[in-house]
């Protein structure tokens, strides 16, 4: 439903978007990731043709967003950031505008708007002007608007800003429920939302994608992913990490507390250890008694801090484990 092919932009001197290729098919819902200043949202203006490209083409429901820009942008709804509207206009007034300008007849702007109000949780605030919404309202009427005509794409760009917890669980909700028939990209710089709405996601850094995967994958490129935590008795710490760090499977064993009723440590596997890290140790275990294991499924923010912020990522793993570290 999506094709972006080879996209850039360029600001002056400034390369905002860099030879970026990617797709979305209906049915999918993509996580687009990265730090301020990355080219999400330069992106996904491009992609509704909000702006035009550099370079490169994007295609929506197979129209060129260029050269059919009307039969594109029928099938997209796009929710900016900072959530745009005529202030001075009731909810209901300007949903009904919204509805109206997309071609649709009295009968079918009255069903559309009582859909979206629904959806979006508005029936309290539905004849408030515009301008007296709190900012999680006024963003939840502008959600209402890129869904009034049901289209087939969504572009949201950080559609859970300003929401309260309970509200951004219904939106992710949402958001989960209707890709399941729609093609659907969002921004977002919350990565708890990849896990609880995306099927897919793209990690974007100085205007480059630099990680396409789905969570699970993502996950898979921490060195967290198949981490043991686990606090043993009848032995001592020394001998624990030195008796951990000769397993072939162990990268680096850490002591995180020694105790008199037990040792808690963290063992990191090689290669991610394939699953058989807590197996090794259970085998090796001679003379000690495991109390208990915890296996670690790896961790986004590591992944996001280490591929766009590698320095960063490196010295906030060191920090994050306590001394006595062994290498093996």
């Amino acid at each position: 439903m999506i094709k972006v092919n080879n996209l850039a932009k360029v600001f002056g001197a400034k390369r905002a978007v860099d030879h970026i290729t990617f797709s979305v098919e209906r049915g999918e819902v993509l996580g687009f990731l990265g730090p301020n200043g990355a080219g999400k949202s330069t992106t996904m203006r491009m992609i509704t043709g909000f702006i035009p490209p550099s370079e490169g083409s994007v295609s929506v429901g197979g129209f060129d967003i260029v050269a059919q820009p009307i039969q594109a942008r029928r099938l997209i709804g796009y929710l900016p950031e900072n959530a745009p509207a005529y202030t001075d206009m009731t909810v209901y007034g300007f949903l009904n505008f919204a509805a109206e300008i997309r071609g649709m007849g009295r009968d079918a702007r009255k069903k559309a708007v009582n859909r979206a109000v629904e959806l979006c949780f508005l029936e309290p605030v539905l004849h408030q002007s515009v301008e007296t919404l709190s900012k999680g309202y006024r963003h939840r009427t502008c959600f209402a608007q890129s869904i009034i005509h049901d289209p087939d794409v969504l572009v949201l760009d950080e559609p859970t800003d300003g929401l309260d917890p309970n509200q951004k669980h219904e939106v992710r909700q949402l958001i989960r429920r209707m890709g399941e028939k729609k093609a659907i990209i969002f921004s977002t710089h919350i990565l708890e939302e990849v896990d609880a709405a995306c099927s897919r996601a793209i990690i974007i850094d100085r205007g480059r994608i630099v990680a396409n995967g789905t969570p699970e994958e993502l996950r898979r490129k921490s060195e967290w992913a198949g981490a043991v935590t686990l606090r043993v008795s009848g032995i001592n710490g020394a001998t624990l990490s030195d008796k951990l760090c000769r397993l072939s499977s162990v990268k680096r064993a850490t002591i995180l507390k020694e105790e008199a009723t037990g040792v808690t440590a963290r063992v990191f596997p090689r290669n991610n250890g394939n699953g058989l890290l807590a197996s090794s140790i259970a085998d090796a275990a001679q003379g000690w008694r495991i109390e208990e294991l915890h296996t670690e499924e790896g961790r986004l923010d590591e992944v996001f801090r280490s591929i766009t912020m590698p320095d960063t990522a490196a010295q906030n793993g060191k920090e994050e484990e306590q001394p006595k570290e062994l290498n093996s």
